[in-house]
């Protein structure tokens, strides 16, 4: 039985320099479609054609190539990090909150492989 359960989504997060540029070039050479640009938080989102699949761009002046988390959709986040915590799961830091937007929380397999556990805030939850 696992630790939590993680809802059916998945984004596959990026760091990239131009967010509104990296998004043009998803939709033109790859087709996919961009959902939003959250100015005010350094992130843009775009559906890829796999349900259940986005790609999160998150604006840096020095991104790290190669950089990529698979970040999980989960219902309760506090919840979830909790109960990985009581597994033995350590998390890089607190969890970050965007109000109204996500909360956030990063850990790492056992290979050292960065991953993310988001909670949607923008339903009222």
């Amino acid at each position: 039985m696992s630790l939590i359960s993680v809802d059916e989504t998945i984004t596959i997060a990026m760091s990239v320099k131009d967010r509104h540029a990296s998004a043009q070039w998803y939709e033109r050479v790859l087709g996919f479609e961009v959902l939003y640009h959250a100015d005010e938080a350094g992130w843009s989102e775009i559906r890829t054609n796999t349900p259940g699949v986005t790609i999160g761009l998150g604006e840096h002046a020095k991104p790290a190539p190669g950089n990529c988390v698979a970040v999980f959709g989960i219902a309760d986040l506090d919840s979830a990090r909790q109960r990985l915590e009581q597994g033995k799961v350590k998390f890089d830091g607190e969890t970050d909150v965007v109000e109204g937007m996500v909360k956030t929380a990063r850990f790492h397999d056992p290979d050292g492989n960065a991953l993310m556990l988001a909670q949607d805030l923008t339903s009222g939850q």
